[in-house]
């Protein structure tokens, strides 16, 4: 059964970060990619991330990309949107902290963009558009020359695409083996279905999860907790990060002390993962 599958302002919080990514462009697959080199040189360990809704172009993502290549990985960031992914303008409009400032009738303008923004959006973005996109970049990611093992991480949206791909190598229409990674981190992923998406999983999979997340409610968690509980044969984590709203492994608050804890530490256990599995 689908859960969480309502979308709002809290799937739009949070801050953009300050810095300089690092790394450079390139077309992959089809795909403009980010690309993040560690200082090895080696593609021997791969990470894919999944973006979430503000894309390949968001500058916090691709800051987190030069930390995972500072660990040792190379990774990828593909343009798994095809140049639709949401305006951060868009992020910045509806940030809860903005909201206090406004007036009621601009708090109610805000409040009408995101179902009106968020749901052609997402029907234009579905699985069955997706997924065929995410699975053809691993399948051009395993053809480069020098690559051994890929991880996913996943972001919101992104999240559950992370997952998906934890369910190892599938059949498309026409017989022939597409998609699967080696490891997956999925931070925060929401438009998850509980148990469908759980149930085929045979990769380690490392879940980064807010207790205050609005998309994915403890209720739910509790259930996730208990399907993989159940998976005795595959390695899985779930962590919980006390008071941390959706988002917050890639969009908290650096003025925030607990904030960016928690965002540095579900960072570190997406490297801790890759480290192990990879």
């Amino acid at each position: 059964m689908a859960q969480n599958v309502g979308v709002g302002a809290c799937c739009l919080s949070g801050k953009v970060h300050e810095g300089r990514p690092a790394g450079h462009v390139e077309e992959i697959g089809g795909l403009q990619t980010y690309v993040a080199e560690p200082e090895s040189q080696s593609n021997k360990k791969t990470i894919i991330f999944i973006v979430d809704i503000f894309g390949w172009e968001f500058k916090n993502t691709r800051l987190l990309a030069d930390e995972y290549a500072r660990a040792g990985f190379w990774v990828y960031v593909p343009d798994v949107h095809q140049g639709d992914s949401l305006p951060i303008s868009f992020l910045d409009n509806v940030e809860p902290q903005n909201q206090e400032k406004l007036s009621v009738v601009d708090k109610a303008k805000n409040a009408a963009v995101v179902p009106v923004t968020l749901g052609p959006w997402l029907a234009k973005h579905r699985e069955g558009v997706s997924r065929p996109i995410i699975d053809g970049f691993v399948n051009a990611v395993r053809m480069l020359p020098g690559t051994d093992k890929i991880g996913a991480l996943g972001f919101c949206w992104g999240g559950r695409y992370a997952i998906l791909q934890a369910h190892g190598q599938e059949k498309d229409a026409n017989g022939s083996s597409v998609g699967g990674v080696d490891a997956a981190v999925a931070c925060h992923p929401n438009l998850v279905a509980i148990p469908g998406d759980f149930d085929p999983i045979t990769k380690p999979l490392s879940l980064a999860l807010g207790t205050k997340d609005s998309l994915l409610d403890q209720a739910s968690v509790g259930s996730i907790q208990d399907l993989m509980a159940k998976k005795t044969n595959v390695p899985h984590e779930i962590r919980l990060y006390e008071d941390q709203l959706h988002g917050f492994a890639l969009r908290s608050d650096w003025s925030s002390e607990k904030d960016k804890k928690a965002m540095d530490e579900a960072g570190q256990q997406g490297i801790d993962w890759f480290n192990s599995y990879l």
